[in-house]
């Protein structure tokens, strides 16, 4: 997993760049339910980045349903996707919130919406 993340300096949070990252990894298959991440202190080596960073975007996904943290034993993808843990109840909030997050990382790399959005179509045509 750790060849896989790169940080870039294009005005988007390096904690906020680590975690889509984590979550396109888990969308792509490359990370599965049930699968150990590395530990926080890894990641901050490997990206030579400040180890409250990896912890703040850990956290994050720890409280979206995306990782679960066993004491002593490591971090690890949940078994279950956040959405079917969270039930429907507020599903339209959350898909607004993310498109406005992935809206602004596109603006951030030069990607116009309406070139985000045939991609996104491509995907979805694709099951992805």
């Amino acid at each position: 997993m750790l060849d896989s993340l790169s940080l870039q300096d294009n005005g988007v949070p390096i904690y906020v760049q680590l975690r889509e990252q984590i979550l396109g990894l888990i969308g792509r298959g490359a990370l599965k339910p049930g699968q150990q991440v590395p530990t926080m202190r890894q990641v901050a080596v490997a990206l030579s980045i400040d180890l409250n960073t990896v912890q703040r975007a850990y956290g994050e996904l720890e409280a979206e349903g995306v990782l679960s943290k066993l004491r002593g034993v490591g971090t690890f993808v949940t078994e279950a996707p956040p959405s079917s843990q969270r039930g429907a109840r507020g599903a339209h909030r959350r898909a607004e919130e993310f498109a406005y997050r992935v809206a602004a990382q596109a603006r951030g790399q030069g990607i116009a919406l309406d070139e985000l959005a045939v991609a996104l179509a491509k995907l979805a045509e694709r099951g992805a």
